[in-house]
């Protein structure tokens, strides 16, 4: 049996081969170089409001105006910066990923025709 550079003609992509390349390798470091640093902030901040919750409540009762006091603010900035950080992602993934990403897609479906 030899082996030629066409496989079967149903035989879809090597999708180890193309794990391996230099722009797989690219776009996992970009992704994680984004995800990792930033899941661990917010969960730092997100712990951060649950700690002082449970043992600054005179901190958290606060009041800053009428009967909105820091817990709630706190709670409402929980909010705020998930889509702060949705907002950041889609601009990362935008000029960081998406570039990456089209041109080993363009490689694959370039190689399968």
């Amino acid at each position: 049996m030899s082996t030629t550079d066409q496989g079967p003609p149903d035989s879809g992509p090597d999708w180890e081969t193309i794990q391996q390349s230099a722009e797989f390798t690219q776009l996992r470091r970009r992704l994680r170089g984004f995800v990792f640093p930033m899941t661990v902030g917010f969960l730092l901040w997100y712990l951060l409001y649950v700690l002082l919750s449970d043992y600054a409540h005179d901190f958290m009762g606060t009041k800053v105006f009428g009967n909105i006091n820091i817990g709630l603010l706190f709670g409402l900035l929980q909010f705020v910066s998930t889509f702060v950080i949705t907002s950041l992602y889609v601009r990362h993934a935008n000029r960081k990923l998406d570039p990456v990403s089209e041109k080993i897609r363009a490689d694959v479906e370039g190689g399968a025709k």
